[in-house]
């Protein structure tokens, strides 16, 4: 089903997020660092629950699996979601660990700084018999990172959940969103981020993060098609301003950028990934059909750019028609 300006529908299948929700604490003043910051705004984050806001903020339906503290945190982050449109049937909550806190400053030129609190925190104790797996074989779409990959309980959950997701027909969709202070050692972290690798559909990597795990600082279709594996049907690279290059079986291409007023780069992948399997749940022949993928991921591209104008990854998360709007403005 398409709409009047070709661009495919959003999609009415089930896109289950798994992994982290954290709260994101940022310094009131822009360009200092944390020791220099006068005081922080807390801000609701964690790449995969910020991708299924931005399913349902587009109007798609999206659920989050993952574990949180059982304390004040926790409970306004599953109401955060609620609030938002997202099923919140996979949440479960931990009563001897908090939630995850991380502090973030963004430095003068919009690129940010993580310390991160999690000693353990709960996303991490989440164990594989606490699963919904239920509501995991009612999805589509089955989106994770690599967060929840470094350390048991939850990469054990991690992995049974992909087990039972790709069982039950569901389209895995892998975004890694390295955070290199969280992993023991670099070497670690691209060990595990390519230890499930083979198992995903659709992956979506940073510039950084290609680089990171080519180990070539080319920003180039061989070094991006270094990744590629035979069962996957998209493997796709954002490039910041530089909008963001496709690659599948047959074909591949670059979309450009919409140029806004950035104020904060966080949470514009999530806002990009989580448009486009908005777009696509419904109907997976989009990834074999170059025109229709251009226009979806024209508006993935606007759904990032969207995401930087504003300060925090989910109150800057657009609707359709801001979407549509900067599409027809450009």
């Amino acid at each position: 089903m398409a709409s009047s300006n070709g661009l495919p529908a959003t999609g009415s299948g089930l896109i289950v997020s798994f992994g982290e929700m954290l709260i994101d604490f940022v310094p009131t003043v822009s360009g200092v660092s944390l020791a220099e910051a006068p005081g922080f705004l807390k801000a609701p984050g964690g790449a995969p629950a910020n991708v299924a806001i931005a399913v349902a903020r587009l109007g798609g339906k999206a659920a989050f699996v993952g574990k949180l503290g059982d304390d004040e945190f926790g409970h306004m982050l599953a109401g955060i979601l609620k609030e938002n449109g997202v099923v919140a049937d996979g949440i479960t909550f931990d009563q001897g660990a908090r939630t995850a806190l991380a502090f973030v400053t963004l430095r003068a030129d919009g690129e940010r700084e993580f310390m991160f609190y999690r000693n353990p925190s709960a996303d991490m104790l989440l164990k594989p018999e606490e699963l919904n797996l239920e509501l995991i074989r009612s999805a589509k779409v089955f989106h994770y990172g690599s967060i929840s990959l470094i350390v048991e309980p939850c990469r054990s959950a991690h992995l049974k959940a992909m087990e039972v997701a790709k069982d039950a027909g569901c389209l895995l969709s892998y975004d890694p969103n390295l955070r290199l202070p969280l992993w023991p050692s670099a070497e670690e972290a691209r060990k595990q981020i390519l230890s499930i690798w083979e198992k995903a559909d659709l992956i979506k990597v940073s510039d950084v993060e290609l680089e990171f795990l080519t180990g070539s600082d080319k920003i180039d279709d061989e070094s991006a098609m270094s990744l590629w594996h035979p069962n996957l049907k998209l493997l796709l690279v954002t490039l910041g301003e530089h909008g963001s290059r496709y690659y599948t079986k047959n074909f591949h291409g670059s979309v450009d950028a919409f140029h806004v007023n950035t104020v904060d780069t966080t949470g514009a992948g999530d806002s990009f990934v989580g448009s486009l399997l908005a777009k696509i749940v419904d109907d997976q022949s989009i990834l074999e059909d170059e025109a229709r993928l251009r226009s979806v991921l024209t508006y993935s591209n606007a759904c990032g750019a969207i995401t930087t104008t504003k300060k925090g990854a989910i109150p800057a998360l657009p609707k359709d028609e801001d979407v549509l709007a900067l599409i027809r403005g450009a």
